[in-house]
């Protein structure tokens, strides 16, 4: 028996109309190291994640990349996930959407 199972990861694939839909609807506190995604089901501490999240802006963009659970909260319920591999135009996008992101007090 193998005991490779450790390695499943989970995908999060989510499409938006626009910027402001993804700040407000689902990710939280985007940073170039990872991001808060806002969930009533979070996923456990550790638990390895695709993530895919399309986004439209003057054309249709996507985020791609690897990232880890690193905390789950209750209020507002969702969990911290930090990026572990993003491919190098996602994340350039995350620092376009970096500047026209509407201001606010990020975590360190």
């Amino acid at each position: 028996m193998s005991s490779d199972r450790r390695e499943e990861r989970v995908t999060i694939n989510k499409e938006f109309e626009s910027f402001d839909q993804f700040i407000q609807e689902y990710v939280t506190n985007i940073s170039r190291s990872g991001a808060f995604i806002r969930t009533d089901h979070p996923l456990p501490v550790g638990t390895e994640v695709n993530l895919r999240f399309t986004v439209i802006m003057d054309d249709i963009e996507s985020i791609e990349g690897l990232g880890r659970v690193v905390r789950v909260e209750a209020n507002p319920p969702g969990m911290g996930v930090v990026f572990l591999e993003l491919s190098k135009y996602s994340a350039q996008l995350i620092e376009k959407l970096l500047i026209v992101a509407p201001p606010g007090k990020p975590e360190p």
